[in-house]
């Protein structure tokens, strides 16, 4: 058969004979001609039963398709009858879905690949009903806990209670927080941040979650620290050396001279100069890097968390008031502390001043620095905003570094010095941006160990 020749077609011309044949039958009978009419109804019969396997198997081949493809199973070769005759268009549609479902498997295999590549635990739950299940568990989680591939929450849930308990208590909303985890029931609790953000797809929900390791954040960021802090130093000493070198050969060349004029002098005391001030200027750089490479170890006392807040803002307060600054202390509760004062001290003053000189440049008549504290996950949290125009995003991820500074009168200490305490404590010191506020966040571990 040619494509054109369809289907209907062969069955309208199969039914078309069978209603000649019927005519016939009735003539011959009128006509007593019972032979011929016995060879017309054996005829008839053959033609009956080859129309009924014709559409037996028309329709058959169309449900073997359509099973085929509601199961996804596109392992069916056709041959090129079925390309081209009656059977063009289903066979199109087989062809476009088996390419669909082949690029939608690539995909899957694309992400899944990346998911499994990348250094935090992710876990996506789909709901079902009224219960979640677990639609994808990356390899890092699952390394990460020790924990097989299972496919339900319950069963998760029997393997790491502290992380599916920490979970529920959110309600599977979106978070963001750091949750204390572990792994097994012999494991120490350990600290993650916590990641989440709940989606839905035709009438699907999906709950996506990512942790990562704080431990793991801080090497990172460690690691990225000491390189840039390496480059920094490299260009500081460059940046005084090189001079001192050129004008050290300079004034070789001059005392080698027999005779030695006014200008030859002049020359001398000139070079001499500016070999002091670079020397000042490299021993400043090296004190400044002892501060934070000589960092002494916290000597622990029982602190009150509202003295110790309260006596910053006081030392800093005839400041605010002669700049027009508001300071607001929204801390509402009080808790006992086990820290090194004088060093927790010097990183609240270094965070105020941050804010103030923030607040120093900015046009807005609302200059305001408010503090707040709260408590979760057996971590206490102080928070120190001001309403500044705050940090470009370009420089956001340098603050931190050693001698990095957008101020001219700046060491570029005060941040890093800040932040080393900090992680000397077990806490760690994040740097937050909204539309309305620029955020700095101590996080300390509460307890007499912390």
């Amino acid at each position: 058969m040619t494509q054109s020749w369809k289907i209907y077609n062969a069955f309208f011309i199969r039914l078309l004979l069978l209603l000649v044949l019927l005519g016939s039958c009735i003539l011959l009978f009128q006509k007593q001609l019972y032979y011929t009419l016995f060879g017309f109804v054996f005829f008839g019969v053959l033609v009956l039963l080859e129309m009924y396997y014709f559409i037996r198997n028309a329709f058959l081949f169309y449900d073997k398709t359509i099973t085929a493809i509601l199961q996804q199973d596109y392992s069916a070769s056709y041959s090129d009858a079925y390309k081209t005759g009656n059977y063009s268009k289903l066979y199109q549609l087989y062809e476009t879905l088996k390419e669909r479902g082949n690029e939608q498997t690539s995909k899957e295999l694309v992400y899944r690949t990346i998911l499994n590549n990348i250094d935090s635990g992710v876990l996506i739950l789909e709901k079902k009903e009224s219960e979640w299940g677990i639609f994808l568990m990356n390899d890092y989680f699952s390394n990460q806990f020790t924990v097989p591939k299972v496919s339900k929450w319950h069963y998760l849930k029997k393997q790491i209670p502290s992380f599916c308990s920490a979970i529920e208590q959110f309600d599977f909303q979106e978070v963001k927080t750091s949750v204390q985890i572990r792994a097994n029931a012999d494991a120490e609790f350990q600290t993650f941040r916590l990641q989440a953000s709940l989606s839905k797809s035709y009438n699907t929900e999906y709950y996506i979650i990512f942790l990562d390791s704080i431990q793991k954040v801080i090497e990172k960021k460690e690691k990225e620290a000491w390189i840039n802090l390496m480059k920094v130093i490299s260009h500081e000493l460059l940046n005084s050396l090189t001079p001192i070198r050129s004008l050290s050969q300079n004034l070789q060349e001059i005392v080698d001279q027999d005779d030695l004029s006014s200008e030859d002098l002049d020359d001398i005391r000139l070079s001499l100069s500016t070999i002091i001030n670079r020397s000042d200027h490299l021993q400043f750089f090296v004190d400044n890097y002892r501060k934070l490479a000589m960092l002494p170890s916290p000597q622990k006392e029982k602190t009150a968390l509202q003295s110790l807040v309260q006596s910053c803002i006081d030392t800093m307060m005839p400041l605010f008031k002669s700049l027009g600054i508001s300071v607001h202390n929204n801390i509402d509760f009080d808790r006992w502390l086990y820290v090194d004062r004088n060093q927790l001290e010097q990183v609240i003053l270094n965070l105020l001043t941050n804010s103030m000189y923030a607040l120093t440049g900015d046009s807005t008549d609302s200059k305001v620095i408010e503090l707040s504290a709260s408590v979760a996950n057996n971590r206490l949290f102080i928070v120190i905003s001001d309403s500044g125009s705050g940090i470009e995003k370009e420089i956001q991820d340098k603050i931190f570094l050693p001698f990095f500074t957008t101020r001219k009168e700046g060491a570029g200490i005060g941040l890093t010095l800040s932040k080393n305490i900090i992680e000397a404590h077990g806490g760690y010191l994040n740097y937050q941006r909204d539309s309305a506020h620029t955020t700095f966040v101590i996080s300390l571990i509460e307890g007499e160990n912390s």
